[in-house]
């Protein structure tokens, strides 16, 4: 038996190190290390409540808005009160579009510039698809970037600015829209289409996001022009259809009132039960007890833990590894595409990075929706008191999945505060059962090593690390 250490990672927020036990050139085992602590979660005791909404949007640059609805919903359940209409419609546009910019980001500058490698010199795909997707040189970066900063102008109407707004409250949103404005963001959304449409899918919206299976996905995708069907091409070129599976267990809180909440096991849907979440510290660098639910949990630091590799705890639904992510999310919807790759395949890179993509094709249109629906002159956001002791729970989804926030409130001040992210579901270590992460489970059995190719690079970031949000 061989150990490697692959890391740290580039094109990955923050730190990550991942250690592989190799024999014969595959991987027996992996393990996941985030190495950086920071702290949040200490930082954030014995403030004000609404000292969150400032605090934890600077957990991560990427998903700040998440983070901040996460919080601001905590504050809301422990304030009782509930966003007005408008103020609702407005925070799933200011989510939607850091999600939907975010799957943008992650297919064009993280994901897509590992098939430029030589190592795939001799594939017939590589020329056209390194000359598109080579970091920093590749013609996608000057198209993709301005598409990005265009769309992301709605933050500004939106929310005041972007990263770490303060737009985002308990009641709604601070930010009220004009009928003026209204009409600049259906033109922006309409600009952000007539990209999609062009250059990612080379297709309209609604015909992709009426695919219903692999075979219709792959015939669609043949002869088409579209960055989309580049990958796809290129992806069952190397049977990425087929790797990175895990468990097939997925996990999905819910996003915009528009995907449900949920699980799904074993080709079974099932209810979402917030009582059933646990975080092990077994393998954690920190202090190890039963594992608690995160209303109840603690973040105590145990650096000289002999058994420990990460600072990542391992969230456990009913006891077991769940993945988390835009697969899940379409998975617990029931669209018929993904469940069809899932039931064949498995939880592959391949359908993660559709799954990813399909919701650009998906939310845009909803998004639309939305901006019509506004009514421009009614509140924006309710308004309420703190209650010196009281609990609150704020649960959405982020663009890597579900993210969720915990928070008790004794004496005016908050007595506790924790966070699951996306990527600690993800990238969670061995629990007390040594069941190992989702990610953990997906590298086993791929080759690595020496003259292997970059399928390890391929499967870690079809998960698409954060692991600023998972060290929190």
């Amino acid at each position: 038996m061989t150990r490697i250490l692959v890391g740290p990672f580039n094109r990955v927020e923050g730190d990550l190190e991942i250690s592989l036990d190799l024999e014969n050139g595959l991987i027996q085992s992996a393990q996941v290390n985030s190495p950086l602590f920071r702290g949040f979660e200490q930082i954030l005791v014995g403030r004000a409540p609404l000292d969150a909404l400032a605090i934890v949007p600077r957990i991560c640059g990427i998903c700040s808005v998440a983070q901040s609805a996460a919080a601001a919903s905590a504050l809301a359940d422990a304030m009782g009160i509930v966003p007005t209409p408008n103020g609702l419609l407005a925070r799933h546009l200011i989510q939607a579009t850091e999600n939907l910019a975010d799957h943008l980001t992650h297919f064009y500058l993280f994901f897509m510039p590992d098939f430029a490698r030589p190592a795939y010199a001799g594939r017939h795909w590589h020329g056209a698809v390194a000359q598109r997707f080579a970091a920093v040189k590749g013609d996608a970066a000057t198209e993709v970037l301005p598409a990005r900063a265009s769309f992301l102008k709605l933050m500004g109407f939106l929310a005041g600015r972007w990263p770490h707004t303060l737009a985002i409250q308990p009641g709604g949103s601070t930010r009220a829209i004009t009928a003026g404005e209204r009409i600049r963001l259906l033109a922006l959304l309409r600009e952000f289409r007539g990209f999609l449409e062009k250059r990612l899918f080379g297709d309209s919206l609604a015909a992709v996001s009426q695919l219903a299976s692999k075979d219709q996905l792959l015939a669609w995708a043949a002869g088409r022009a579209g960055d989309f069907p580049a990958f796809l091409e290129a992806a069952t070129d190397l049977g990425l259809d087929r790797m990175g599976r895990a468990y097939d267990a997925f996990l999905s809180y819910g996003a915009y009132k528009l995907f449900p909440a949920g699980t799904w096991q074993g080709s079974q849907a099932a209810a979402f039960d917030p009582v059933a979440i646990d975080e092990d510290t077994t393998s954690a660098w920190l202090a190890t007890g039963q594992p608690r639910h995160p209303a109840q949990g603690e973040t105590v630091v145990d650096a000289a833990k002999p058994e420990a590799y990460t600072w990542c705890k391992a969230p456990r639904y009913a006891g077991q590894p769940y993945e988390v992510g835009a697969l899940a999310r379409q998975v617990i919807a029931g669209h018929p595409l993904l469940l069809d790759l899932v039931q064949r395949d498995g939880a592959s890179v391949m359908a993660r990075v559709v799954a990813r993509l399909l919701e650009l094709a998906l939310v845009l249109p909803a998004m639309e929706s939305w901006v019509q629906a506004l009514q421009p002159g009614e509140a924006f956001c309710a308004h309420g008191d703190m209650p010196d002791d009281a609990t609150g729970t704020g649960l959405v989804e982020a663009a890597r999945g579900s993210l969720g926030h915990w928070l008790s409130i004794k004496r005016g001040r908050i007595e506790r505060y924790q966070i699951i992210a996306p990527t600690t579901w993800n990238f969670s270590p061995r629990d007390s059962n040594a069941l190992p992460g989702p990610l953990e489970q997906a590298l086993v059995g791929l080759p690595a090593g020496e003259g292997a190719p970059p399928t390890v690079q391929h499967v870690v970031r079809s998960f698409d690390p954060c692991m600023v949000c998972t060290v929190h």
